[in-house]
């Protein structure tokens, strides 16, 4: 009597397995049950990898969850085909997982079935699906990253928006279809322009450490161990760690690397010892360059925030008209005249339809389409998902010596520098456009009378602004020191004060409350106001020329400290590198930058500066405070100025930190986090994906071209924060 052969008295047999893989093969294609196919094969650059299992999934929007639709084997070179059934939304979220041992046995304690630490990942998102993927460990780091937040063992999952944007970001850094490096990842204002595509091949090569001999894997898992946590027993958990905590053991993560370097270019072993590197590296941040769709994309010049929308698109405001300003050879820039145009950019850096939006920067007809002119700092997104923009009035300026003879921009920022722009989610300006060739402002203007009754602008280089829960539009107003209040939106009910002891308004907050915060920059103090538009209590101090402001969940308000002369306001910033002198090229030697944290005690408020050494805690990472963001876990972050580093520092709440580290305390490096992706930082935010958002707003030698000192990109870290609910109004939020 013959025998029958079983799937499962084959799976132990290897030399039937190519056997059994044709007849199961055979047998799922050809019956049509709803289900779908999907083929693929897993290696390690090249190299087969006969796994033993993969699995399908799909994401569910709820916190770590997924559940599996399909499972089968990989043949002896690492061909698979899963079939399973297709899921009825179109929306659903699919991701693979193989598993397997390494090419390489290392010990009799590898020989154990239940062993399997080569566990290999590939994002697919949204459909379509390529016929065919290859899963290696390049798609392993790319999901490790991009769902960071979202991922918990096998399973992945979390609220839609966010979900779905961080399963996007995964094509950016990997190519599905043949494990290669994604477009995003591998053209310029990537490629070899930052240490991104090196970083991620050594990241791979970590992986491929072990995936080729198991006695790597012992080390890989050793130095992916955060302090307190558990020590991961796969590639996949090992990656998730160090997308988590990025800055923990990096030499000897990247000494692991060079044991396999089979994806390249890589960081060489130098990369993290040696800041005279063009790819030097002090953690194992995943940054990115957005600028739009195409080589030039949206032809930002000086991008100043970021504000989100519900669907997670970004919002960006931007300082000058478009010119090349950076490119190595080239004759003296010409003076730049304010830019006229907002950016919108999708979750994954392409240009949203129709963007940018406002105007061309070549002022057709002289108008300037919703009077936007020259936006500093001030964007803000409301709950109907449109755009608020204050008009601030940045140019160009003509350098000292003018040794070119060029023109300055012939637009009077005095008269332009008035207003605040609204744009509708898509893009159409809905406040009144201007006409700067007749010193005509535009926007929505806050007008009074002089002393003889003519009519006056009272808001003056408008800088931060905020949507509060009622719909209220809240603006500092730089020159003075004014607070302006647009009710509901309404820009013909207008609320406006000149506030007693404050100087140089730069940034609002909105705490829990819906009290609205604004920063003295020039009086080095914050003024709290209530919805009855009247102040609270006394002027709060002990600030060192606060910039940026955020709020957390808690009630609490943390503030950016420059802790420098020269704020930007009512002037544009001097060009004497006066204030480099001071602080040195790279800020290191800015004794007085700082983060302050206001704490509600009762009526009073509490002031608590954390900056370098005040604590024993060193904080070199902060250089030039600039911009500050709260995420969803209520730690803070806040970008430079210079030093082309950012810092992450513990929150309020303290459960959300590492063991043993305290409100203040960084989480980053103490140096934060450095990237050559980054130039000098204005703008940082935090998205429903959990990237880091930042803004490149000058040229490393922005002081040197004063034309034009406008940098050209934002930058995002992958999957490195707590993710944020957007847009966000009033108090973070965890999505």
């Amino acid at each position: 009597m013959s025998r029958i052969l079983t799937p499962q008295s084959l799976f132990p047999l290897q030399r039937w397995l190519p056997l059994f893989t044709l007849l199961f093969f055979a047998s799922s294609v050809s019956a049509d049950d709803g289900k779908v196919t999907q083929a693929g094969v897993v290696e390690s650059a090249g190299i087969s990898i006969p796994c033993t299992s993969i699995t399908v999934y799909q994401s569910k929007h709820y916190e770590h969850s997924a559940y599996a639709l399909g499972r089968s084997r990989c043949d002896a070179h690492g061909n698979f085909k899963v079939r399973y059934k297709k899921p009825s939304s179109k929306d659903a979220v699919i991701y693979l997982i193989a598993e397997g041992k390494p090419l390489s046995i290392a010990d009799a304690e590898d020989e154990k079935p239940g062993r399997k630490p080569v566990h290999l990942a590939s994002m697919l998102g949204q459909g379509p699906y390529p016929d065919s993927v290859v899963i290696n460990e390049r798609t392993t780091v790319a999901t490790a990253y991009a769902m960071a937040q979202f991922i918990k063992g096998e399973r992945i999952g979390g609220p839609e928006v966010g979900l779905r944007n961080a399963a996007g970001t995964v094509r950016n850094l990997v190519n599905i279809e043949n494990g290669e490096v994604g477009d995003t990842l591998d053209t310029f204002p990537n490629g070899l322009a930052t240490s991104a595509l090196p970083t991620m091949n050594t990241l791979a090569n970590m992986l491929a450490a072990c995936v080729r001999d198991g006695a790597q894997c012992t080390p890989l898992f050793k130095n992916a161990t955060p302090a307190g946590r558990p020590t991961p027993h796969n590639t996949l958990d090992a990656m998730v760690n160090i997308a988590h905590f990025p800055g923990n053991n990096v030499d000897e993560l990247l000494a692991l690397a060079q044991t396999a370097e089979v994806y390249t270019p890589a960081l060489s072993v130098h990369a993290s010892s040696n800041p005279n590197l063009p790819n030097y590296i002090n953690s194992w941040v995943l940054a990115l360059r957005y600028n739009g769709t195409g080589l030039l994309g949206q032809r930002m010049d000086g991008p100043g925030n970021i504000a989100f929308d519900s669907q997670g698109n970004a919002w960006v405001n931007n300082n000058y008209a478009f010119g090349v300003n950076d490119l190595p050879d080239q004759d003296a820039p010409n003076v730049q005249c304010g830019s006229t145009k907002v950016m919108k950019l999708t979750p994954t850096g392409e240009s949203a339809p129709g963007a940018p939006f406002g105007g061309n920067d070549q002022l057709q007809n002289g108008k300037n389409a919703g009077g936007l002119y020259g936006a500093g700092f001030g964007i803000a997104v409301d709950a109907n998902d449109g755009a608020w923009v204050t008009n601030f009035g940045f140019q160009g300026q003509l350098p000292i010596n003018n040794s070119a003879g060029q023109e300055p921009c012939p637009n009077n920022p005095d008269v332009l520098a008035v207003s605040v722009s609204q744009f509708a989610a898509d893009g159409q300006t809905v406040s009144p456009d201007g006409n700067p060739s007749n010193d005509m402002p535009g926007g929505y203007r806050v007008l009074g009378e002089d002393s003889s009754g003519q009519p006056i602008d009272l808001l003056g280089q408008p800088q931060g602004v905020q949507v509060d829960k009622k719909g209220n539009v809240w603006v500092a107003g730089c020159i003075d020191g004014t607070i302006t209040r647009f009710k509901h939106g309404n820009p013909n009910d207008i609320d406006h004060i000149d506030v007693d002891g404050l100087d140089k308004g730069f940034d609002v907050a909105i705490d829990k409350q819906g009290h609205v915060w604004m920063t003295g920059n020039g009086t080095n103090n914050v003024v709290e106001m209530n919805q009855h538009f009247k102040q609270v209590g006394d002027l709060i101090t002990g600030l060192d020329r606060p910039m940026g402001i955020a709020s957390d969940s808690q009630g609490n308000l943390w503030v950016a400290q420059a802790g420098i002369p020269n704020p930007p306001c009512p002037a544009i910033l001097g060009f004497e590198h006066e204030v480099e002198k001071e602080i040195g090229l790279d800020g290191s030697e800015n004794p007085r930058a700082a983060v302050g944290l206001i704490r509600h005690k009762g009526k009073k408020r509490m002031v608590t500066s954390f900056g370098k050494g005040n604590d024993g805690q060193p904080r070199d990472g902060l250089r030039w405070p600039w911009g500050i963001a709260v995420d969803g876990n209520d730690n803070v972050w806040v970008g430079n100025f210079t030093g082309q580093t950012i810092m992450k520092l513990c929150g309020a709440g303290k459960a959300k930190c590492p063991p043993g580290v305290m409100t203040g305390d960084p989480i980053s490096p103490d140096a934060g986090y450095f990237n050559n992706a980054l130039q000098r930082v204005t703008g940082i935010q935090v998205d429903p994906s959990g990237n880091v958002w930042m803004t490149n707003n000058w040229l490393l030698n922005g002081f040197d071209i004063p034309q034009n000192p406008g940098g050209h990109e934002v930058v995002i870290f992958v999957g490195l924060a707590a993710p944020v609910k957007t847009p966000m109004i009033g108090v973070p939020r965890q999505p």
